[in-house]
């Protein structure tokens, strides 16, 4: 599949115009257009909204400016910051203009990254500008969010389903009444992302017609799968052999899985801790090359939680 093919990507909006954004995320940067000048801005919210998105649309077709883009998850220490970010922010650009440097995942730098960044971003305002995105805002140490505009971009769910309808409209999907109703609850289901709704459309749209999982086939799986947390081996050829059934979403297994264990009879200090085990593997999910592995090694803890 080539790159185009890809949903997420051949529809990426590319100006400010085109991106998802609330009314009162659009006013602060409409009056930031308006007065053509731009703070330090933390830009956060869950994944898949546009935080990386809007960060590009703002140095590509606002600021039209030089620019350095660092994935903080993959270069998140301090020698990053003394080596790149330093090096670039602290020299005039070659139009005269502003330059920007973008922190992506900024909460995936480490505690010395951060510090060493505060002092950084104030001495060097006068040639730079930093933008930083973050799933998770506390992550981000007080002194830094101190220093920047905060934009919280999620959009509204209305105008999600409108965007992800449009595509399929753009894609000549046919979609009948039955899907229309599916379309609306995977919708709210994946709210707010974005990203991770329009693939889903998309692997649900390969024969040229919507034709999304029903999410009966999920909560039998996940059922299943509780009734057998005892017999971990069972367990996994069980979901192995069942992974087209659930489209090999074991992010959505995960979920599915926990709802049955709130609905259980079990005591409610045991869900409680079974909910932490659950939420820890999901945060995981983001991050292991193996889902599979990762939803068995939640299972055999989920076991020892309530058998044990």
């Amino acid at each position: 599949m080539n790159l185009i093919d890809i949903w997420c990507e051949k529809y990426r909006p590319k100006t400010l115009d085109d991106i998802i954004l609330s009314e009162q995320s659009r006013a602060q940067l409409n009056e930031i257009v308006k007065n053509k000048s731009i703070p330090h801005i933390l830009l956060q919210g869950p994944p898949g909204i546009g935080k990386t998105t809007l960060a590009k649309i703002i140095v590509n077709d606002i600021l039209k400016c030089q620019h350095l883009y660092i994935n903080a998850s993959d270069e998140g220490g301090i020698d990053t910051v003394r080596s790149k970010i330093v090096g670039f922010a602290k020299t005039k650009s070659i139009d005269g203009n502003i330059k920007a440097v973008i922190l992506d995942e900024a909460d995936g730098l480490t505690p010395e990254g951060q510090r060493a960044l505060r002092n950084v971003t104030e001495e060097y305002s006068q040639y730079t500008r930093f933008i930083f995105t973050a799933n998770f805002k506390h992550r981000i140490i007080a002194p830094i969010q101190s220093r920047v505009q905060e934009i919280d971009i999620e959009p509204s769910i209305k105008d999600v389903a409108k965007r992800c309808f449009d595509i399929l409209k753009k894609e000549n999907i046919k979609v009948s009444e039955d899907e229309r109703v599916k379309f609306v609850d995977l919708i709210r289901k994946y709210y707010p992302d974005i990203r991770k709704t329009i693939n889903i459309l998309q692997k649900f749209s390969n024969s040229g017609e919507l034709k999304i999982v029903s999410t009966e086939n999920i909560d039998h799986i996940a059922s299943e799968v509780y009734s057998k947390l005892s017999d971990p081996l069972a367990l996994r050829k069980y979901t192995i052999n069942h992974e087209i059934d659930f489209q090999n979403d074991y992010q959505m297994l995960l979920k599915a899985v926990l709802e049955v264990i709130y609905k259980s009879n079990l005591k409610d200090k045991v869900k409680q801790e079974c909910i932490l085990v659950i939420s820890e593997h999901l945060y995981r999910c983001s991050f292991c090359v193996d889902q599979e592995i990762n939803f068995t090694a939640c299972c055999i803890q989920l076991y020892k939680i309530i058998y044990q």
